[in-house]
C-alpha cells in the first residue's frame, strides 16, 4: 500500500472500515514507527462518517477506545522490556530523554499520560518512555484507560457532533478540507513545544 494511502483517513475508513481504524490507532499509540500516522484526523473522520450514516457510532467508540488502550499497553511493555535498547538504537530518540522522562513522570506522571494523548508524536513516545522508566504498572493502566476514553471516545464524538452540525451536502463537498484543517490544528501543540524548547 502506498504511504499516501496510510495518511489518508478517508481512504482508510472507506477501504478498511473498523479494522483500519483499530489497526492505525494501535500502531500510532503502541509502535514507535507509527508516530507519523493520522490518529486525530482519523478519529474525526470516523465521527463524520458516523454522522453521515456510513459507520455505526457505538462500534466506532468501542473500537477506538480499545485500540487506543491496547496500543498504549503495547508501548509500555515494549519500553519496559526493550527500553534502553530502543533509546540507544532509534535515531530520533536520545538516551537523555529517559532521564528527563523519569524526572517529569515523578512530578507530573498522571496528567502526562492523559494529556499526551492529544499531541501527535508525543502520544507515540510517552507509553514507551513510561515503560522504560518503570512507571508503576497499575498507575499506568488506570490513566491509560482514562486517556483512551477521553481521546479515542472524545475526539470521535467531536467528529460526530461536527458532522451533525454541518449540512450533509456541505460535508460531502468539503470533507477533505475539514480533515486537512483538523490535521494541521493537531500539530500546533507540537510546533509550540518545539519553539518553546528552542527558546529555552
Amino acid at each position: 500500500m502506498p504511504l499516501s494511502n496510510l495518511l489518508d483517513p478517508k481512504y482508510l475508513l472507506e477501504t478498511f472500515s473498523y479494522v483500519g481504524l483499530g489497526g492505525i490507532l494501535f500502531a500510532e499509540t503502541g509502535l514507535l514507527l507509527g508516530f507519523f500516522l493520522p490518529g486525530d484526523s482519523l478519529l474525526i473522520t470516523a465521527g463524520l462518517f458516523a454522522a453521515n450514516g456510513d459507520l455505526n457510532l457505538g462500534v466506532l467508540l468501542v473500537v477506538a477506545i480499545i485500540a487506543a488502550f491496547v496500543g498504549n499497553m503495547s508501548g509500555y511493555l515494549i519500553g519496559r522490556k526493550f527500553g534502553p535498547l530502543v533509546f540507544s538504537r532509534v535515531r530520533f530518540l536520545k538516551p537523555e530523554y529517559v532521564v528527563q522522562a523519569r524526572e517529569y513522570f515523578a512530578q507530573h506522571g498522571n496528567q502526562t499520560l492523559i494529556l499526551s494523548r492529544f499531541v501527535p508524536v508525543i502520544r507515540t513516545i510517552v507509553p514507551t518512555l513510561a515503560g522504560t522508566v518503570h512507571l508503576d504498572f497499575r498507575l499506568f493502566t488506570v490513566y491509560n484507560a482514562i486517556g483512551a476514553v477521553l481521546w479515542g471516545g472524545g475526539v470521535t464524538l467531536a467528529g460526530f457532533l461536527l458532522g451533525k452540525v454541518i449540512p450533509k451536502e456541505v460535508l460531502d463537498k468539503y470533507i477533505l478540507l475539514i480533515i486537512g484543517v483538523v490535521l494541521v490544528a493537531s500539530f500546533i501543540p507540537v510546533l509550540l513545544e518545539v519553539r518553546k524548547r528552542r527558546r529555552a
